[in-house]
């Protein structure tokens, strides 16, 4: 495993524990298919929520939210369509959210954008 991969993975892990904490329940984690991937579905009232989690050591690069670019968007809509499908939840609410998580001088920090993008 590369320092790249566990950096990525302690970000997801932060993201899910944050997200947990606001009253989400997990369905699923790192769900792929093919052409793309969904870091965690979750449950939060009556929505399905598919959220990219996008992890950072700096700020060099921009924000972690401007990584998530119109073609990550259509990746990850097609994956939540896959699962809304294969799981039968198509009547479902849905909504795509962004977690960014930010690691500065050994604490992580994370941000929830709700409602990040639109089908």
């Amino acid at each position: 495993m590369n320092n790249k991969y566990k950096a990525g993975l302690s970000g997801q892990e932060a993201a899910e524990k944050f997200l947990l904490n606001k009253g989400y329940q997990v369905l699923a984690r790192n769900y792929r298919i093919k052409s793309g991937e969904v870091d965690l579905i979750l449950q939060h009232d009556n929505y399905i929520v598919f959220v990219e989690v996008k992890f950072r050591t700096s700020l060099s690069y921009g924000l972690p939210r401007e990584a998530v670019g119109h073609t990550k968007q259509k990746r990850i809509i097609n994956t939540a369509l896959h699962y809304l499908a294969r799981h039968k939840l198509s009547e479902n609410d849905i909504r795509f959210d962004v977690v960014e998580v930010l690691e500065q001088h050994g604490q992580l920090y994370a941000s929830h954008i709700e409602n990040a993008f639109m089908t």
